[in-house]
């Protein structure tokens, strides 16, 4: 096999492959959003705890809750999308 044929070849299987990605939708980047945001003011929430620390603590626990509603938010946006 010569190196044109290889470079001929590997562009080709770049362009199916890029073609055959599907674009994620906002419902669900919302809902991966919120469950990031869940996850890290449930880690703040506890380190706010453990050190005695009411600031953190209810910054976590805020943070959380954004989480839980952008979650909910996506959740919605995508029974919508049907």
């Amino acid at each position: 096999m010569q190196k044109e044929d290889l470079d001929i070849r590997m562009r080709g299987f770049n362009v199916i492959q890029r073609q055959g990605r599907k674009q994620m939708n906002s419902s669900t980047k919302d809902e991966i959003k919120g469950s990031v945001h869940e996850v890290k003011g449930n880690i703040k929430e506890t380190a706010g705890k453990l050190t005695n620390n009411p600031n953190l603590q209810a910054e976590g626990a805020a943070e959380k809750n954004t989480g839980k509603i952008e979650k909910k938010v996506g959740q919605i946006e995508k029974v919508f999308e049907k």
